[in-house]
């Protein structure tokens, strides 16, 4: 399948690196704001591994941790958050990002959080707590804007890679809702909590927010001021702005902080002329402002200054970097500017999503493109836009992001551009998601399309047919008939050509022509090279390796292996479908020259592989468990090889036209079955179901929440984990964490 270059380590692919920079630069606290060096004193003092820091909008989170962050004398890693970060293996970049920059010995991490069919829960996610824990000296990590992770998918992977935070050092994190990973640290006494009531000034903090806003007021009117406001700081801002605009004493500020926002942010809007009313307005559709995105947005010239002056006058605008090109809104003031956006002119709310999405794609930010296009009516231009991204998107290993899109684009609008419900089934195929994938290959069957696509291919039906042949729903025989459509239709220079080829060289091979097969498997490997399609290359390098081997060249075997595990390594791509097969190979070859270690390590990276191939992969899945249960049944594990034929008769239910492989498993049972007497016996391995639920074990997940992560019963996760519980021989989560961890099964 077509691979793109992999995008930074953020879902707004394409960001300036400026922008991308300012998610971990330490914002500088406005001059004179109220210090906080009591709360963080007392925090840093708890010597608790966690920090949060939970109170609703507008109480100076962000300003604590910068005040904290620039006090403290360990190294700050700083992570701010927003809401295209809910993404786990974005999420994970951006924790490893800002670790890599105050631990310069951990070059290969970032590049570990990615890749082809990333498995976030059960790598990425244990291989960022294992730097944490190993980190050489006491750090921070600061996470800004918590709130902004939805996805329970981030939580999780948060949660396992937080437990690595080494004692000495710290998490400290802020958000206006609860923060899942608590409680368990609660259950520990490792958690510090800083809460509204904690962060709420006193008498003192409101004369110093009125003297700052050269506004004086006497000590028993700040301590009223401060009683109606409940110590809410932005309240209390807000007070001394009217006052010293209406020359009062900001008594008018009166009942709960939290209902009276909206009016006070209006009356401080009110004091600003008529056209900056009309910059804040209009510009709180965007999450990040810089000057010539504004000046596109409104049709003007002069964004620049108008930044410039708000920045000076309005503590309400955020700069994001120290070059102060970014900026965002204060959370609560955009959310009333949006509300003023809507009540004074909601004719103008699509066009303006509409002139940031062109201004974003213009330049080179086509993710951020689509969020805003997803808030206006133009579903045909944004699904176009995600058909070309979905790629991209997957090769980043970023699934959650993809699944996102789709979700808010709705069936409809996916169903009623064919080339994205292809792209959708090759996506959910190649990650195991059997149910979605035959879905989408339905829908994308019952289709037609005569327009040229917009994801390289050739045409739809060259598309449709690759489809049809990788999954080989209807046998070798029609396989062939779409593989050799789709090469002719695939031009030398098509981006797709080499999944066409080697689409092709399956079909001659199922069919029993090796020489054919052969030769095409060597072409598309070539070609695949050239285009940067690792997976072609993974693929084409595996089939060669065994053609090779039993024509007796293990030379060339060893070779071609060696190669296509360098290239799996390069991109990360140890949980991808089509890597389970080199990996098996290369326990083959290990065998033959002796090397048990070398072959037990690559048995247990097929095996916690292979739950992404399935019978939707069906020549992959099967020739890939043929080759483990020769590995297998050479080791001397007939229980295995055994485990292996019943997993390949399960995926023969499903496709039983598999040609030359059937006679292959043939004689590899009876293989299996002589060896019987001689082997020796070994435990069974974990199924395919069991290694799913086992990264959640890592996590304080009940067995109903980890039910709800799978689409399963309770009942069902229950005996799964005693199975593998049984397997590996333990008797709790810890044990049969450590254990699956020594194994090979978690982590990096």
């Amino acid at each position: 399948m077509v691979e793109v270059p992999r995008p930074a380590a953020s879902a707004a692919v394409g960001l300036g690196r400026s922008l991308l920079e300012a998610k971990f630069s330490i914002p500088q606290p406005r001059p004179g704001s109220v210090s906080r060096a009591g709360i963080i004193d007392v925090a840093r003092a708890s010597e608790c591994r966690v920090v949060g820091v939970t109170a609703a909008a507008g109480y100076g989170k962000t300003t604590l941790l910068a005040q904290w962050a620039l006090a403290e004398d360990r190294p700050v890693a700083w992570v701010s958050l927003d809401r295209y970060d809910d993404d786990p293996t974005v999420l994970l970049t951006l924790l490893a990002s800002a670790f890599a920059q105050i631990s310069p010995g951990y070059i290969d991490l970032v590049a570990d959080m990615g890749g082809l069919g990333a498995e976030v829960l059960g790598r990425a996610a244990p291989r960022l707590a294992a730097a944490f824990t190993s980190s050489p000296e006491p750090f921070v990590l600061m996470v800004d804007d918590l709130h902004e992770l939805r996805a329970s998918a981030c939580h999780d992977a948060l949660g396992v890679a937080i437990s690595g935070i080494p004692s000495g050092s710290q998490l400290v994190a802020a958000s206006r809702f609860e923060q899942p990973h608590l409680p368990r640290f609660r259950a520990s006494g490792d958690v510090f909590e800083l809460e509204g009531s904690d962060l709420a000034l006193d008498a003192t903090g409101a004369e110093q927010i009125f003297a700052e806003a050269d506004s004086d007021v006497a000590p028993e009117v700040a301590a009223a001021i401060t009683e109606r406001t409940e110590g809410w700081p932005v309240g209390l801002y807000l007070a001394a702005l009217i006052a010293r605009h209406d020359g009062a004493d900001g008594m008018t500020v009166s009942g709960d902080d939290r209902f009276v926002a909206d009016y006070l942010y209006r009356e401080s809007l009110m004091l600003l002329p008529k056209k900056m009313q009309r910059f804040l307005r209009r510009t709180a559709v965007l999450d990040q402002l810089c000057a010539p995105l504004c000046d596109a947005l409104l049709g003007e010239t002069d964004g620049q200054e108008r930044l410039r002056a708000l920045e000076a006058s309005n503590s309400f605008l955020i700069p994001l970097d120290r070059h102060r090109e970014w900026y965002r809104f204060h959370t609560l003031y955009r959310e009333f500017l949006l509300g003023e956006l809507r009540r004074i002119e909601p004719e103008v709310v699509m066009k303006l999503h509409l002139r940031a999405a062109d201004w974003y794609e213009a330049n080179g930010s086509p993710a951020l493109a689509v969020e805003h296009l997803l808030d206006t009516p133009e579903r045909e231009r944004c699904v176009q836009l995600v058909t070309d991204l979905v790629l991209r998107t997957y090769s980043a290993g970023q699934m959650s992001t993809v699944h996102r899109w789709l979700a808010a684009l709705g069936d409809t609008a996916v169903e009623g551009y064919p080339p994205l419900a292809v792209l959708a089934a090759w996506a959910t195929a190649l990650t195991g998601q059997t149910v979605a994938a035959e879905r989408w290959a339905a829908v994308v069957e019952a289709s037609s399309f005569n327009q040229a696509p917009t994801d390289g291919t050739a045409s739809f039906d060259s598309a449709r047919a690759m489809l049809r042949a990788v999954m080989c729903a209807s046998g070798p025989q029609q396989m062939m008939v779409d593989a050799s459509a789709a090469v002719a239709q695939e031009p030398p220079w098509s981006p797709w050509r080499d999944t066409a080829l080697i689409l092709s060289a399956h079909a001659h091979l199922l069919a029993a022509d090796v020489d054919e097969a052969r030769a095409l498997f060597a072409e598309a490997a070539t070609l695949g090279a050239t285009l940067g399609n690792t997976d072609t290359v993974v693929d084409g390098e595996a089939e060669l390796a065994l053609i090779a081997w039993d024509r007796g060249d293990s030379a060339e075997a060893t070779e071609r292996v060696e190669h296509a595990l360098a290239v799996i390594e390069e991109h990360r791509m140890h949980e991808y479908a089509l890597s389970v097969l080199v990996f098996a190979v290369a326990a083959r070859l290990a065998l033959h020259r002796g090397d048990l270690d070398d072959a037990d390590r690559q048995l247990t990276r097929a095996m916690r592989a292979r739950p992404s191939c399935t019978f939707v992969l069906p020549f992959y899945a099967v020739r890939a468990r043929i080759q483990l249960a020769k590995a297998y049944s050479a080791r001397g594990d007939q229980t295995i090889a055994r485990h292996l034929l019943r997993e390949i008769d399960e995926l023969l239910l499903h496709r039983p036209d598999l040609g030359a492989l059937v006679d292959q498993v043939v004689a590899v049972r009876e293989t299996v079955e002589a060896s019987a007497q001689i082997g020796v016996a070994g435990a069974a391995p974990l199924t395919g179901a069991e290694l799913r639920v086992l990264p959640y074990l890592q996590t304080h997940l009940t067995m109903k929440e980890i039910g709800d992560r799978l689409f399963i019963s309770r009942n069902t996760v229950s005996s799964e984990v005693a199975s593998i519980y049984r397997k590996l021989g333990v008797s709790s989560r810890n044990d049969a964490v450590e254990q699956a961890t020594r194994f090979g099964l978690l982590g990096g």
